[in-house]
């Protein structure tokens, strides 16, 4: 009877360890999972078609938020940055601090060289600039030009450093279109 009694209790505090570390578990896990999302990696959904036919509307993203940690984004990088409070925009690093920018006859030239860009299928852009990009800040602009709210746009203008969010890096969303960026 006795015996018993010691087995049901060792089951019982057998059961408590057991239920302790699968908490300790799933707090670390949760831990983890915060801080990987808050400094390192986030998921953005794709928004429109300004990035068309780098991107399509409603596909998902793995971001690189700690690339920018050590250094400024290179041209050519697509970025998410924070518009607005409610709203991240994903773009295309054309020019960065320093550079003249000017679109003239459908063609974007940095610091007056002709930039190729055989990401974009449309060339039929209106003229913009010059304009030289100011200290901290970068330009940036969608592969679909023509159905794009970008630098070029007053509301959106030269992005400060600051607002990067981070490099897209993989579509994941939907499987069969998963492609490294």
């Amino acid at each position: 009877m006795e015996n018993d009694y010691s087995t049901e209790q060792n089951k019982g505090e057998t059961l408590k360890k057991e239920i302790k570390e699968w908490v300790r578990s799933i707090l670390l896990a949760v831990v983890l999972a915060f801080i990987i999302r808050l400094f390192f990696f986030q998921v953005t959904v794709v928004e429109g078609t300004s990035m068309f036919p780098t991107l399509n509307n409603h596909e998902r993203l793995i971001v690189n938020k700690a690339v920018f940690y050590l250094k400024q984004p290179d041209k050519g990088d697509i970025i998410v940055f924070n518009f607005s409070t409610r709203r991240d925009f994903i773009k295309r690093v054309v020019a960065l601090e320093g550079d003249i920018v000017e679109i003239k006859n459908g063609r974007l030239y940095v610091n007056n060289q002709p930039v190729e860009e055989p990401y974009i299928k449309n060339y039929n852009m209106m003229d913009f600039g010059p304009a030289v990009i100011p200290h901290g800040h970068a330009f940036v602009l969608g592969d679909n030009r023509n159905n794009s709210m970008d630098s070029r746009d007053p509301a959106v203008g030269y992005i400060s450093l600051e607002q990067i969010k981070g490099k897209a890096l993989l579509v994941f969303w939907p499987p069969f279109n998963m492609r490294l960026l």
